[in-house]
């Protein structure tokens, strides 16, 4: 009975450990008098991992995993429906780019229209959410938040003058506006957790290294390589947490490569030498049970400083060596003196 009940606690805590919010984001760039650059470039991001792109240049949409191919076998319109949402959407987006220079009676030069649509789920509650957030020259212009407790529909409008049709539209209209495309959204969320798990919920731990300008510069733990980004990185003192040494930073980056980086610094300027050894870096993943801990060790870092701890040791074995081929070549020198002094007296 004691092995059946510790078995369903194990699935039942398995499960909740391996629930998350998933999150689907639609991004877009309408550009205006820029060279060489595409008038509309969209992307399609389900859990920070790019799995679609296009733009106006062949309107074509590009997936970025096979898996896809199994969305579209489960629903024989799926490539119809993204393409025609995409052509629409930079159509769109294109002629919303025109309006709102002249709005903003800046008709001339470099000008971007953001546009972010994104939709959340959580798999285990199965609560979702949406939004929409506008942006101009990288400016705030209006956000939209749809809840899906009755839909809930509320604006934030920053430039009245560009959405002034929008700011005084009722929920029920906003609603026709958007609501659509919220259900076509959660619908291809959906789908790509399904489908693509082993790509969207997969973890990849980090390479993690201490770095050092110079002797007397801050630490850094720096964790690269790791997926998802949901992660944490922090400095400990005999296994309590620490904030008075750490600067501030920690922000997760995102790499080339589709993984992500961060980093923290250890100020040591008040810390004896001794006490190096009582700091560990901390990294901590989502989905991962285990933290990966590194022990603050002189010989770990690693440092660009000019005199670095081999320096003595590379500048003493140069000297040896230089003394040794001096001897050795002074030992020739007599040998080979020897030797035709040596021929020289039994010649007739």
């Amino acid at each position: 009975m004691k092995a059946f009940v510790a078995l369903i606690l194990t699935v039942l805590l398995t499960d909740y450990c391996s629930s998350m919010t998933h999150t689907l984001r639609h991004f877009q760039t309408s550009s205006s008098q820029v060279p060489n650059f595409p008038e509309s470039v969209q992307t399609v991001e389900v859990n920070d991992v790019e799995i679609m792109y296009c733009d106006s240049q062949t309107w074509r949409v590009e997936p970025k995993y096979k898996w896809l191919d199994r969305v579209a076998e489960a629903d024989p319109y799926f490539w119809l429906m993204i393409t025609k949402l995409f052509i629409d959407n930079g159509q769109r987006g294109i002629s919303v780019t025109e309006v709102v220079k002249q709005l903003l009676n800046q008709t001339e030069g470099v000008h971007n229209l953001q546009n972010v649509f994104s939709c959340d789920w959580d798999d285990e509650t199965n609560k979702t959410s949406g939004s929409f957030q506008y942006g101009f020259d990288g400016e705030d212009v209006a956000s939209l938040d749809l809840s899906s407790d009755g839909l809930q529909v509320s604006w934030v409008i920053a430039k009245p003058e560009v959405f002034l049709s929008l700011r005084n539209l009722s929920n029920e209209e906003v609603k026709r506006y958007f609501v659509s495309d919220y259900f076509q959204c959660q619908k291809c969320l959906r789908s790509s957790v399904a489908y693509g798990k082993k790509t969207l919920m997969r973890t990849e731990l980090p390479l993690v290294s201490l770095l050092q300008k110079s002797s007397s510069s801050p630490v850094t733990c720096h964790a690269t390589g790791f997926f998802p980004d949901r992660a944490q990185l922090f400095w400990t003192k005999d296994g309590h947490e620490v904030w008075e040494e750490v600067d501030v930073g920690g922000e997760t980056l995102p790499n080339g490569d589709g993984t992500f980086q961060i980093s923290m610094n250890l100020n040591l300027s008040s810390v004896p030498p001794e006490d190096w050894d009582r700091y560990e870096c901390v990294f901590r993943l989502s989905g991962v049970k285990e933290d990966l801990v590194t022990r603050l060790e002189r010989d770990k870092i690693r440092t660009n400083a000019k005199s670095g701890p081999c320096v003595p040791l590379i500048y003493a074995a140069a000297v040896i060596l230089s003394f040794l081929l001096s001897f050795m070549q002074h030992i020739c020198f007599n040998l080979m003196n020897c030797n035709v002094r040596h021929h020289g007296s039994s010649d007739p």
